[in-house]
């Protein structure tokens, strides 16, 4: 089962999809966050859910996307009560193209140790037996609901930045239940938007390199998940193809198992508020910058991944000017 979120006459609602243009509108108002909330509250599924309460009404996807009424997937009403957050150097390879950004301008060794160590722990406790805890994984913060970018709509580039580059992941997408628990709606392909340039020149700037903007969707993905997935992403320059590269997600191309780094993420109990939704992308080992690739305005970032729908689709917005930020003293 796949959805979409959309702006609506009657606010924002949640819609079906399937291999057409066709959305079937889905009759409660709150889009997917009052869909969990209540299949929560009655202890049903959210497939049940939905099939108890399929409208009638059926729009058309494209008209959707060239209206710009498409949302994230998955939002909050209010955006500070969503956390976006991320883990790396899960994805098999993905120490290798950490290291290779690393080394180009820091030669010594203390940062390709430190990427290595981390890749190995999870190589070596990563994936323990169901229940059990494993070694935890990097983890960052990148903001909360102000910063996701609906899809096909353009991604701001920071006049501070130094690169606007795409991370290709797949996203975890959660609700926690007035008793605590974390419940998973679903998963969504993401653009995990960084910038690998600040990052390079100081491996301690990596917190400082993802505050960024970052997109997921079109469509989330409801049910079990395959354990390999494939997908490609692409960079879009003046209408024609600058860059492609296929990408592999899915525990079984990954270091961890998506139960451990949930774990490791929800453990902390500020992470599960009653209410709040969290977006967390699971990492990658794929990115255009570990090519030699600089984006600019105006390119459109396409990540795609099969059984996930549409592909996403952000372009690369003018970069927004940059002042020094004063703090006035009360």
């Amino acid at each position: 089962m796949r959805l979409i979120q959309f702006q609506h006459n009657d606010g924002v609602k949640a819609g079906l999809v399937d291999d057409s243009d066709r959305v079937s509108v889905i009759d409660a108002v709150g889009g997917v966050y009052a869909l969990a909330l209540g299949a929560i509250q009655h202890d049903i599924s959210l497939a049940s859910l939905i099939q108890q309460n399929l409208g009638e009404e059926v729009l058309s996807y494209q008209d959707l996307i060239a209206s710009k009424r498409l949302l994230p997937p998955l939002t909050h009403p209010d955006p500070a009560h969503c956390l976006v957050s991320g883990t790396g150097l899960t994805h098999l390879g993905s120490a290798d193209t950490r290291d290779a950004m690393h080394v180009k301008l820091d030669t010594s060794e203390e940062n390709l140790t430190d990427s290595m160590r981390m890749f190995k722990m999870g190589l070596e406790g990563g994936k323990p037996a169901p229940g059990a805890e494993g070694v935890q994984p990097e983890w960052f913060y990148k903001g909360d609901g102000s910063i996701v970018v609906p899809p096909e709509q353009d991604i701001p580039y920071p006049g501070f930045a130094q690169d606007a580059g795409e991370e290709p992941e797949l996203v975890g997408l959660y609700i926690i239940a007035p008793t605590g628990q974390p419940v998973r709606i679903g998963f969504a392909v993401g653009n995990e938007f960084s910038d690998h340039v600040t990052e390079r020149f100081n491996y301690l700037w990596l917190a400082h390199s993802k505050l960024r903007a970052c997109s997921f969707g079109p469509e989330i993905y409801v049910g079990e998940l395959s354990s390999h997935l494939e997908g490609e992403s692409r960079i879009i320059r003046d209408g024609k193809k600058l860059w492609a590269k296929p990408f592999l997600t899915g525990e079984a191309n990954m270091a961890h198992s998506l139960a451990n780094l949930e774990h490791h993420h929800f453990k902390y109990p500020g992470f599960r508020r009653p209410g709040d939704i969290h977006a967390h992308f699971f990492g990658t080992a794929t990115l255009s910058f570990a090519d030699g690739i600089a984006t600019r305005p105006g390119d459109r970032f396409e990540i795609e991944l099969a059984g996930f729908g549409r592909p996403l689709r952000n372009p690369i917005a003018t970069q927004s000017p940059h002042s020094f930020v004063q703090v006035k003293a009360i």
